[in-house]
């Protein structure tokens, strides 16, 4: 019999931030050091489990490609059947996991069993890889508004369900997270609702890592470039006239 199952134990949901090491919290490391057990997602830096303990159970429940190593069903439960074994179980994921992390689906999960949680934001890959590349989401001549949009759907939908037009017509910087594979209905929807053709943008891959790469273009030349240089996930799009501004901030890429 585990001698944990005599105290309370309790979910604390970390955000890794998106990818470097270094942009983790205080917190998370904190919380790391203490868990029971840890289920991790693909995009987290691996390197963050050595901060658990040797006897911490470490857990995979990934996502990659829209395919699940377990579905959120079966990780509700999982955070669940753990805790309820008096366990501190943390669930590490990429980015902030209230940012499209469905974050906040798995602590209803838990509140509803009224099981001890705490949240602990993580650094959103939106400013993060961001700010890896150079990029300034807002700027006091440029953009007052940002706009943070999902780039993929559930369950294989063809289409994502967005108010195109009312995002074509902001302005300020749109920011799109996962949204590689549909990189070419985002301008094929932007364009057809009025954004100007000519309207810079920036396709990040794996932002934040050593494998960190940035494409620039135009609405009307980004599907070609992203074609030709076979980009694919994990990538983060930005569009505005904030990407001109890379030349002079970029710094984290050589």
């Amino acid at each position: 019999m585990n001698n944990s199952s005599n105290k309370q134990g309790k979910v604390i949901l970390v955000g890794a931030g998106p990818g470097d090491a270094g942009l983790l919290t205080l917190q998370g490391k904190h919380w790391l050091q203490k868990a029971d057990v840890v289920l991790f997602d693909h995009l987290v830096n691996e390197d963050l489990l050595r901060f658990t303990q040797k006897e911490t159970e470490i857990i995979y429940v990934g996502k990659k490609e829209g395919f699940a190593s377990l579905d959120q069903e079966k990780i509700n439960e999982l955070l669940i059947e753990k805790a309820k074994e008096g366990k501190i179980v943390v669930r590490l994921k990429g980015g902030d996991p209230f940012i499209f992390g469905r974050g906040g689906e798995e602590i209803q999960a838990v509140s509803k069993l009224q099981i001890p949680f705490l949240i602990v934001p993580g650094v959103t890959s939106v400013t993060g890889v961001a700010a890896y590349a150079g990029i300034p989401l807002t700027h006091r001549h440029l953009s007052s508004t940002l706009s943070i949009i999902t780039g993929s759907n559930e369950k294989n939908q063809g289409d994502i369900h967005i108010d195109w037009e009312k995002i074509a017509s902001r302005s300020g910087t749109l920011v799109f997270l996962m949204g590689a594979r549909k990189l070419p209905l985002i301008v094929e929807k932007l364009l057809k609702f009025g954004k100007n053709p000519e309207t810079p943008i920036a396709v990040i891959q794996w932002g934040t890592t050593a494998r960190q790469k940035t494409w620039k273009g135009t609405l009307s030349t980004i599907v070609e470039i992203a074609s030709k240089e076979k980009i694919s996930p994990p990538a983060l799009t930005i569009i505005g006239e904030v990407v001109n501004l890379k030349p002079e901030i970029e710094w984290y890429e050589h």
